[in-house]
């Protein structure tokens, strides 16, 4: 059973002083636990191994001094806190102004009136309650702002996610799609050898890589029969109408209805337009079309002039759309999927990273698994 006994430590090199401590102080001995070193170091293995409220020690001892012992206490984490009362003989101004700049609490001359030193160490024992509430006080605040801090982070993934979704949703029946597109990219970022904030930035904002679509009519997203030239350059429009979202400014976002709002919202919940979340987001959206030898679009870069972010996700985005059942195509099986995904290598997609996906595939096949679609979900 914990002891509720306020523990305090006398330090004197002297014995005569400290059993004359224990003799005048015996009357507090029920609320008091005292402990008595004769030395800095003995000082120091006792205040490692007890919890102690206050110390009471002399400043003149031989080998290490009273200072020292001052020093050591307050640069030390779990004893920089606890209040000292000098105890000392000497008058010099000297050397009470020294202990007093080092971080003693108080100072009292030998030989001490009991009555005195009694009032001093309850001084700095209500000091010692007051400070220890505080810093509880601050802990909790401090924990609060944690769980506050990782209630915004998981409410602004399921907003990332749930716009990502928005778009998904009106050009295909899968609700996951985005999710896993997020979970492939960070496989892809981690084995290529990302640091962990890329990689947590492209799990983030890779399910946004289609937000544009929401502004693609309905009637060219949803056609289930091959586009004509003109729907079709509607159509790669959703790239620069993604880049437009995440990138300019969000007033022109009302014209999108309620998921404009969403989007202003969400923009807001990551406070600047110059936040890297946006960058990589809206880099993602304008350039995951791009291909390789230069064939994709909307700007027709090649190679590495392809942002590796849109390289990660064009591999992630196509092994999962062409699992997927969508207006315009059937679902696929592994074996087609991989099959025409290696004949994309090289042309569609990078070399290095499609290496790295040719690696990862057991992983992107359980992904797929966990995250599959929700009727998926709802037979199995």
């Amino acid at each position: 059973m914990k002891s509720d006994k306020k523990r305090i430590l006398f330090v004197d090199d002297e014995p005569n002083v400290l059993e004359g401590l224990q003799r005048i102080l015996r009357h507090h001995s029920d609320v008091w636990d005292m402990k008595f070193a004769q030395s800095v170091d003995e000082a120091i293995g006792i205040l490692n191994e007890n919890d102690i409220q206050a110390i009471v020690s002399d400043i003149t001892m031989p080998g290490k001094d009273g200072f020292e012992l001052i020093s050591t206490i307050r640069n030390t984490e779990h004893t920089r806190d606890i209040p000292v009362v000098i105890l000392t003989g000497l008058n010099e101004r000297g050397i009470k102004k020294q202990a007093l700049e080092m971080g003693a609490t108080d100072l009292l001359n030998k030989p001490a009136d009991s009555d005195e030193l009694v009032a001093r160490i309850n001084n700095m024992l209500q000091l010692k309650s007051y400070q220890d509430e505080i810093k509880a006080y601050n802990e909790f605040l401090e924990e609060k702002v944690k769980e506050r801090t990782a209630e915004l982070d998981a409410a602004r993934i399921d907003l990332i996610w749930r716009l990502g979704k928005a778009a998904e949703y009106r050009d295909t029946d899968t609700g996951n799609h985005v999710v896993r597109v997020g979970y492939y990219s960070n496989v892809l970022a981690e084995k290529l050898g990302m640091n962990a904030e890329f990689s947590e930035m492209i799990f983030l904002t890779a399910p946004l890589h289609d937000i544009g679509k929401i502004g693609i009519p309905d009637n060219i997203l949803l056609k289930s029969g091959r586009l004509s030239t003109e729907e079709s350059q509607v159509m790669k429009r959703h790239c620069e109408i993604g880049f437009e979202i995440l990138q300019r400014n969000s007033s022109h976002l009302r014209a999108f209805g309620t998921i404009g709002g969403l989007l202003q919202h969400f923009k807001k919940s990551i406070k600047s337009d110059d936040n890297p979340f946006l960058k990589m987001a809206s880099t993602i959206s304008f350039t995951h079309h791009e291909w390789w030898d230069g064939r994709g679009y909307p700007h027709g870069l090649t190679g590495r002039e392809i942002p590796v972010e849109s390289r990660i996700v064009a591999i992630s985005d196509v092994y999962d759309a062409l699992f997927s059942k969508r207006p315009y195509k059937p679902e696929l099986s592994e074996d087609n999927v991989i099959s025409i995904m290696r004949e994309e290598n090289g042309r569609h997609f990078d070399p290095e990273v499609f290496a790295v996906f040719e690696m990862t595939r057991d992983i992107f096949r359980d992904i797929r698994i966990r995250f599959g679609n929700e009727e998926e979900i709802g037979k199995r």
